[in-house]
């Protein structure tokens, strides 16, 4: 094992501890789930049963979600004394967020294929706009981040 995965397995590990403490003071059940993806920790809350508990720790609009996210970042670095960027998943949302973000990049690519013209869209959290941004390299066109947050878009650009 690199030492890499080891420290990701690390911060994946402190991620869970501070979670399974925030789940137990909530009195909520949910499984911690923690993997290594594209080079980052990723730690997901799931449930066998109904997720409606824990769809309260995402919010309407993911909003819950990004602020345990960053107190999670913030308890691994406590604990680890290394900035982390890992992953915080939902009761799923991110994934299927992120199957919804990629169908309005595949939309906006053909309007910009079609039209030859850049095409804005809507304000995203940096989450949001690394999928558009995959799906659009994906596709062979170029797109770039504008603004500043909590306004940052991203512009998918002709070829």
């Amino acid at each position: 094992m690199t030492d890499s995965i080891k420290k990701l397995d690390a911060e994946g590990d402190a991620a869970a501890d501070f979670l399974e403490e925030l789940l137990d003071i909530l009195d909520m059940d949910g499984d911690i789930d923690i993997s290594v993806e594209a080079g980052r920790a990723k730690v997901a809350i799931v449930s066998e049963g109904p997720s409606q508990d824990l769809k309260r720790l995402v919010g309407p609009e993911g909003e819950v979600l990004e602020a345990l996210q960053d107190l999670t970042r913030l308890a691994v670095q406590a604990d680890t004394g290394e900035v982390s960027r890992l992953m915080l998943d939902i009761a799923d949302f991110r994934a299927g967020r992120r199957e919804r973000l990629a169908e309005i990049a595949r939309e906006a690519i053909a309007e910009v294929r079609e039209s030859g013209e850049s095409v804005s869209l809507e304000p995203m959290n940096a989450f949001e706009r690394k999928v558009v941004h995959d799906v659009v390299l994906e596709a062979g066109l170029a797109s770039e981040s504008e603004g500043e947050d909590p306004q940052r878009y991203v512009v998918i650009l002709p070829a």
